[in-house]
């Protein structure tokens, strides 16, 4: 008898995401201001917040958000080992990264064009008192000569340890061309990574039954500390963006969805449900990347050949939500210093975050270091940067949605044009849904 879970996947991770908030929320208002409460037992004081924010949560919610960090670099070296030796015609991977940059380039290009624009009509500096002695210290972005040099690594098992994702997928492109090229030998070693390949994915649908659990410790954690009166007047630059983020996640993508392929984008939306609440959880691109490649494969029909390629090249450099906060935050702080930007300096801001998207790809504290880099170019004080920090928590879970939805969007266009692409798997909404699902009680009989 096996023991199928009462409900989907998705349904337990809303669940877990409603109740986590409701119950951060609920300790936000018995300890506010990052209080505590102690409850006296009989041998011992029992904290709340050390039992609960401090341990459980803290614990639970790092843990998920570390096992799926785990799986980033294997997942990435065997799926694009396999993707690329599986290609007959080598020259094919040119034009599938030509394609794929191009569009992540443009898509990012129209994020921060759309973002600008939303908050000239809005203004949401307008009337802001800016907080004295305000401070921000900027690290410097490396150029893009460092960028291209760094890409290729002197040591690839270093890069393995330090997560370095451009370095991993130029070694494992390299090193599936090679398989490609080598016949018998590379056959059979390509037959060995197609295996790691399905264990490593069954490796992913076990990480995914536990979520609900790491949701809804994250959200619970970060919402006993962050409440609606902390945003105070900058309330209403975090509407700004949020407002820009969701408008291009559900309208600009469905769009282009649609121009470029004529699928039903609404199809799109809805397979993207699972990939969205991860990426909103966990705040990383690279953390959802297990469940990004997953879901394009198994759910939208997309082949490893194109989904290997795209989908962690678009974790590594598809900016398209940290670009909608600098076209934001770059008005609003221009308004609050009360500077006046000329058209120059508005197309100078697009290109400059456009560029930076690809220049700044794996830096700690990417969107940061790219907004400061940005306020430099148009002459506006980066120190500016220290006004948002305190709203930029939730903003951040929010693009790096936004983010993974543009990366599965793409993969979507290029395994299209590229006849790599299986329709009947997209237009079947219950596509993917069996690997959900997977019995433990099978363990038992092994």
């Amino acid at each position: 008898m096996t023991n199928k879970p009462s409900s989907s996947l998705t349904t337990r991770i809303v669940i877990a995401m409603i109740a986590g908030i409701s119950v951060g929320s609920f300790l936000q208002w018995l300890m506010p201001d990052q209080s505590d409460v102690v409850v006296p037992l009989y041998l011992f004081d029992l904290s709340i917040r050390g039992l609960l924010v401090d341990g459980v949560f803290e614990v639970v919610g790092k843990v998920f958000v570390a096992s799926l960090q785990m799986l980033v670099v294997p997942l990435v070296f065997v799926s694009l080992i396999c993707g690329t030796c599986s290609l007959k015609d080598t020259t094919k991977l040119g034009r599938i990264g030509g394609k794929a940059i191009a569009l992540y380039l443009i898509t990012t290009a129209v994020a921060i064009s759309f973002a600008m624009s939303l908050a000239l009509f809005i203004s949401p500096g307008e009337g802001v008192n800016m907080v004295a002695n305000t401070t921000f210290e900027s690290r410097e972005a490396p150029s893009l000569a460092q960028v291209l040099i760094q890409m290729f690594p002197s040591n690839p098992f270093q890069a393995f340890a330090q997560g370095n994702m451009l370095q991993v997928i130029v070694f494992a492109l390299l090193f599936g061309i090679s398989i490609a090229l080598s016949g018998k030998a590379g056959e059979r070693v390509a037959s060995l990574f197609e295996d790691f390949s399905v264990v490593i994915m069954r490796l992913v649908t076990v990480l995914m039954n536990i979520a609900p659990y790491g949701v809804f410790c994250l959200l619970a954690g970060l919402f006993t500390d962050v409440s609606i009166e902390t945003f105070g007047n900058l309330i209403k630059y975090f509407l700004v963006v949020f407002v820009a983020l969701v408008l291009h996640a559900t309208v600009t993508y469905p769009v282009l969805l649609k121009a470029l392929t004529g699928l039903n984008p609404l199809i799109f939306l809805r397979k993207m449900r699972n990939t969205a609440i991860f990426a909103f959880s966990t705040s990383s691109s690279n953390a959802t990347l297990p469940i990004t490649m997953e879901t394009a494969t198994k759910k939208m029909g997309v082949k490893n050949s194109i989904a290997s390629f795209t989908v962690p090249l678009g974790a590594t450099i598809n900016m398209d939500g940290t670009a909608i906060m600098q076209g934001v935050a770059t008005v609003f702080i221009a308004q609050v210093f009360n500077v006046d930007l000329t058209l120059s300096d508005y197309l100078m801001v697009i290109l400059t975050a456009t560029l930076a998207s690809i220049g700044t790809a794996g830096v700690p504290g990417v969107g940061l270091i790219m907004l400061a880099m940005v306020l430099d170019q148009v002459g506006l004080p980066v120190e500016g940067i220290g006004l948002i920090i305190g709203v930029d928590r939730l903003l951040d879970m929010t693009r790096t949605a936004v983010n993974v939805t543009g990366d599965s969007m793409v993969t979507l266009i290029v395994g299209k044009s590229e006849n790599q692409f299986d329709e009947e798997v997209y237009n079947d909404l219950n596509a993917g849904q069996k690997i959900e699902d997977i019995d433990f009680s099978d363990l038992k009989h092994n």
